[in-house]
């Protein structure tokens, strides 16, 4: 107890030495001083960079959004009767995602992109996604990297009614032009959620009676696992993730062409889809059991 009384006493004794007079003048701050006026401006330039930070969040929400009923508008394209109306729909669609893309470009002129990355990774994977998700459709290959920058390439042409101004600034922005690069990483995992609508397509095909759509998009899942495999555990760890994923859909990809090679004359069209349906949810379990 004396020991507990001392050390109490003490604490006590030591607060003492600090008058309640002088603690109430400490708050009297010059708020002119060197030392506030910079902090003020430490306030100011986070408070913008936070704001800047939500609005990067609330636009990588929109191009997130929009690409995927991009993705679902081009998933009609296996049962529609015309496949160029739905491939206009859709690149009508993804200028409409590339005009969010500019917004962001803008937001980040004179930035560094990577100090806001987090904030619009998720929007640029969609993206990546939906462009080489189309691409396919129509080529029946990957898109690349550098095709989809040179799309990201905007001028004030592309947005004339953004400066109604008729000041210097607005005059000198109207010549002015703004990019915004799509990461390796965000190429990388917008590919590999690829493979999963690619799977998705093929099922859909081959319910449709397409017998040589999952053959071809077994071959291209193949060579991108092949690509994938080589990076292996040495690259990011969302892309050593992703690839158990990849593997998957491939595995569920090759299970059809197999059904379709040795089965296909057996099963008529229109019970290919049943077929598949319940291979499919066989090998789910299997996983979900190993």
């Amino acid at each position: 107890m004396s020991n507990k009384e001392g050390s109490g006493g003490f604490r006590k004794r030591k607060h003492d030495n600090f008058p309640h007079n002088q603690r109430r003048e400490g708050k009297d701050v010059n708020s002119s001083s060197p030392v506030m006026l910079a902090f003020k401006s430490f306030q100011q330039e986070l408070d913008a960079r936070h704001d800047k930070y939500e609005r990067l969040v609330k636009l990588s929400r929109d191009i997130t959004v929009e690409s995927k009923r991009t993705i679902f508008l081009l998933h009609r394209i296996t049962s529609a009767p015309d496949m160029e109306d739905i491939l206009t729909e859709s690149e009508i669609k993804l200028d409409g995602v590339r005009q969010k893309i500019f917004q962001v470009a803008q937001e980040l002129s004179g930035e560094d992109m990577h100090q806001f990355h987090r904030a619009i990774t998720t929007g640029l994977q969609e993206y990546v996604e939906a462009v080489s998700f189309q691409h396919f459709i129509k080529t029946r290959s990957l898109i690349s990297m550098e095709e989809i920058n040179k799309q990201l390439i905007f001028t004030t042409e592309d947005s004339g009614k953004e400066n109604k101004t008729p000041s210097s600034d607005a005059q000198d922005k109207q010549f002015g032009t703004w990019s915004l690069k799509v990461t390796p990483v965000d190429y990388l995992l917008g590919v590999a959620d690829l493979t999963g609508e690619l799977m998705r397509m093929c099922i859909n095909s081959v319910g449709n009676g397409d017998i040589d759509t999952p053959f071809e998009v077994s071959q291209f899942l193949r060579q991108v696992y092949d690509g994938f495999s080589f990076i292996g555990n040495t690259g990011p760890y969302e892309v050593s993730k992703k690839l158990y994923t990849l593997k998957q859909s491939l595995a569920k990809v090759e299970n059809a062409c197999y059904a379709l090679k040795v089965r296909g004359s057996e099963i008529p069209k229109h019970m290919l889809a049943d077929v598949f349906s319940v291979k499919t949810e066989m090998i789910d379990q299997e996983e979900g059991i190993s």
